[in-house]
């Protein structure tokens, strides 16, 4: 067994990179492939915003003609400049159950991450600041959301094994889409948009959204700066993710909340199109289109993640305008079911919001680190 560098200019490596958790979950139901149109755009150094400022290498673990495992090492020099570290993050780790795989994968993290004198190792995190955290813990036997990573129950006890420490957990809720809040959150909501003067802004297209993306991603910036694994970002990433977003978006469901004409909060959901992707094997050619097309008009889950709002509305009621949207949504359009997307277990006020109206934690994302 040895582990190599891929060439990211070789179609064959990154074929090979791409093509591992196609055959390492063949037989997990659960598992949702990437989109394989995606996974070569994270690959493509002429293509990919992040690469404007920062640097990434991509390794396998292989046996002959048999690939056993891969991992992707980054040095993200916004992250760096910002926080004032010297980190590294690892993204993309996936292997037979096997330690001695995963600790040469590590290993090779490692030493790529201490040759550019960088101390620590953190991941599974992504390239940009869209890509979802961590390692699943919890929830195993439930399909991931739309983008949320999933893999095998043996990949923790990998990660600890090689030395690696808790970081941050991501917590998932659920709700059945017939559930509805509780009467006095609507009353809450309603009294904040007459005191405060909120108004409620919805789309009927794509193309009008997008002359929002600009204000969607003002209001993501200053209202996570607090959040972990913060950095700003710029036109060309924000560009990246709207691209991302919008490919799998119905406008419908994108709520912004406005006050005195300045959009101070959003709500962002999306129609669940993972059934799609699975049939579709991650592939729109030649007919994994038709199949995500169907699903986005007969799936029954909705996914919010991303609600957003300025910390000076905060407490006063506009918390409850954007809770209330969501809830909205989930039964205008007849969803059974919704899922809460990765709230981070430091963001205490949310959590407690969402047990509050009666959600369920079904699935738990962990973020591991290590000093190097």
């Amino acid at each position: 067994m040895r582990v190599r560098k891929i060439d990211t200019s070789n179609r064959a490596d990154v074929r090979q990179f791409i093509a591992l958790p196609f055959s390492l979950y063949r037989s997990c139901s659960q598992w949702v492939p990437p989109m394989v149109s995606d996974m070569r755009l994270a690959l493509n150094r002429d293509k990919y915003p992040f690469y404007r400022h920062s640097t990434a290498d991509f390794f396998i673990a292989e046996d002959e003609d048999q690939t056993l495992g891969r991992i992707a090492v980054m040095e993200n020099r916004r992250y760096n400049t910002y926080h004032h570290t010297d980190t590294a993050f690892f993204y993309y780790f996936e292997t037979v159950e096997d330690v001695e795989i995963a600790r040469a994968l590590f290993d090779a993290a490692a030493a790529w991450a201490r040759g550019r004198g960088l101390d620590s190792l953190i991941g599974p995190r992504g390239m940009i600041r869209a890509d979802a955290h961590g390692l699943l813990v919890e929830g195993f036997e439930h399909r991931p959301a739309l983008g949320v990573p999933y893999n095998h129950a043996y990949y923790p006890a990998l990660l600890t094994e090689w030395g690696f420490t808790k970081e941050i957990d991501y917590l998932s809720a659920h709700l059945s889409g017939e559930y509805d809040l509780p009467e006095r959150f609507y009353e809450i909501a309603e009294r904040a948009k007459a005191r405060r003067g909120l108004r409620v802004m919805s789309f009927a297209s794509k193309r009008e959204l997008r002359r929002w993306v600009p204000e969607i991603q003002r209001i993501n910036n200053e209202a996570f700066t607090g959040v972990w694994g913060y950095y700003p970002i710029d036109k060309a990433e924000v560009d990246a993710i709207a691209d991302r977003f919008l490919s799998v978006a119905d406008p419908r469901l994108i709520k912004l909340v406005i006050k005195n004409e300045e959009v101070i909060g959003f709500v962002m959901g999306y129609p669940d199109i993972s059934a799609g992707i699975q049939r579709a094997n991650g592939r729109l050619w030649p007919l994994g289109w038709l199949h995500i097309l169907l699903e986005f008009r007969r799936t029954k889950w909705v996914d919010f993640n991303g609600v957003g709002l300025l910390s000076e509305h905060q407490g006063v009621g506009a918390n409850a305008v954007l809770y209330t949207e969501m809830a909205k949504s989930a039964l205008q359009f007849d969803f059974e079911y919704a899922d809460l997307v990765q709230v981070a277990e430091t963001n205490i006020k949310s959590l407690g919001e969402v047990v509050a109206f009666g959600a369920e934690w079904y699935k738990r994302h962990r973020v591991y680190r290590r000093r190097l």
